[in-house]
């Protein structure tokens, strides 16, 4: 299935990347799904799962942090797939570090991962939506993004600095016609991680006290929808049960 308009995702992982591009190809957009190239089998099987769901998808194996690699990426969808309407910059890099075993590769690798990209794909997806006078840019934050915790001073800085670079375009680009959004995830994911690693995820599950990706996903299309007159540019999102 073709389509006249594209969405990009930078992280398509398993879970909330692989629900966002599942709900804006549902959308009628191509899916554009990027992750790094040693996970090239699992992102052109969640393209290829898209596409036998009768949508447009393709899937896109590369290194966000790559600024040459990232302007070549934005310059082939436009050219080779079609136009972005959307832009989503979903990878994480949480983890978790005491302050004095916090090296600064770490730092640095945190943020290289987490911020740098997020910057990359906003600026070169801007470029060409400004040309069109419209398009919609979202971030996912984490509980990080506005509070430090314990173990996670590289993961919230990176997290603070791409809510800053968010609330930046959306100043920049919102009275040129580009919504630019920031989406807080404050909470565990229904991912394969915390499946693998949390004893009663089944139990989370049942009792909504979990984060549904596909009802993430779903939100992410709302906010695409949105009519100008009423933008939101940070909504955050919660299980029911979650303290905050």
């Amino acid at each position: 299935m073709a389509s006249k308009k594209s969405c990009l995702i930078i992280g398509a992982g398993d879970d909330t990347g692989a629900a966002i591009g599942r709900a804006f190809a549902r959308e009628g957009l191509t899916s554009c799904l990027v992750r790094r190239p040693r996970h090239k089998e699992a992102l052109e099987s969640l393209a290829q799962s898209i596409r036998d769901d009768g949508y447009a998808a393709q899937a896109f194996p590369a290194d966000a942090r790559d600024e040459e690699v990232m302007t070549t990426l934005i310059d082939t969808i436009e050219k080779d797939v079609a136009p972005l309407e959307v832009a989503v910059f979903n990878i994480g890099a949480n983890v978790n570090f005491p302050i004095t075993e916090t090296t600064s590769r770490v730092y640095r690798k945190v943020w290289e991962m987490a911020c740098f990209p997020g910057f990359l794909m906003g600026r070169e997806v801007a470029a060409r939506m400004l040309q069109r006078g419209s398009g919609t840019i979202i971030f996912t934050g984490a509980t990080a993004s506005i509070r430090g915790g314990v173990g996670y001073a590289a993961f919230a800085g990176a997290k603070h600095a791409l809510r800053a670079l968010a609330q930046s375009m959306a100043r920049e680009l919102s009275p040129k016609g580009i919504h630019v959004a920031h989406v807080v995830i404050d909470g565990a994911i229904d991912s394969n991680f915390i499946r693998d690693n949390v004893p009663n995820a089944d139990k989370l599950r049942e009792q909504s006290a979990i984060l549904n990706p596909d009802h993430i996903a779903s939100n992410y299309v709302m906010l695409h929808k949105q009519l100008k007159s009423a933008w939101t540019h940070e909504l955050d999102l919660r299980p029911w049960k979650e303290k905050w």
